[in-house]
């Protein structure tokens, strides 16, 4: 049996999110440089969940389920894109993605638009402390974009991270992390990786 089939068919048996990370690999220990600049003795890949459909259309369902329906979906490049296109996907509307330009600014590139008055729900893979979601909503509300609500698999600030609209995930936790010039794993000597998508600076 393909392994991909037998991952869907345990995910489907159980209903922890975690376990399903845990299955694909994607539960990551060690001491791991995250995109937020924080540094973590847990790393959660969703890159290795997401590259099974049938793991990523559950997903997107459930999460699709949980928040108002839009007339599009808004994705931060890279992490958000799989899971974004799942939800707009189940929720039956388009999908958009923002990128980093040059200057580091988010924005809309690839001929994407928006027309004010349209609704939005964003979505990204894991929120730590909700920078690139919150920029995200900012440049759609600067559009005159409506955004009802945010989502992601993971929460990792434990649900303390406010982005100034509803907000949902399919798993919450509470992980550690320090600031790099507080880390006890640097100050140990433990080399530090970088498995996100942005190269370290």
């Amino acid at each position: 049996m393909p392994k991909e089939l037998v991952i869907a068919i345990v995910m489907f048996v159980s209903d922890s999110v975690l376990d399903v990370f845990r299955q694909t690999g994607a539960y990551l220990k060690g001491h791991f440089r995250l995109t937020s600049g924080l540094h973590s003795n847990e790393y959660l890949q969703c890159a290795l969940v997401l590259q099974h459909p049938s793991i990523a259309a559950r997903f997107g369902t459930d999460l699709a389920g949980r928040l108002p329906v839009s007339h599009l979906v808004a994705s931060p490049a890279i992490g958000g894109l799989i899971i974004g296109h799942e939800v707009a996907r189940a929720q039956g509307g388009r999908f958009i993605f923002t990128e980093r330009d040059g200057a580091g600014k988010m924005t809309l590139r690839r001929g994407f638009q928006v027309t004010p008055g349209e609704t939005a729900v964003v979505i990204e893979d894991v929120v730590t402390t909700g920078g690139s979601t919150r920029e995200v909503i900012q440049l759609l509300q600067a559009e005159g974009v409506q955004v009802l609500g945010a989502g992601s698999i993971i929460d990792r600030s434990g649900g303390k991270v406010d982005l100034g609209v509803p907000r949902v995930a399919l798993e919450t936790l509470t992980v550690t992390s320090w600031q790099p010039e507080d880390c006890p794993l640097c100050k140990e000597g433990v080399p530090v990786e970088k498995p996100g998508s942005r190269p370290t600076a």
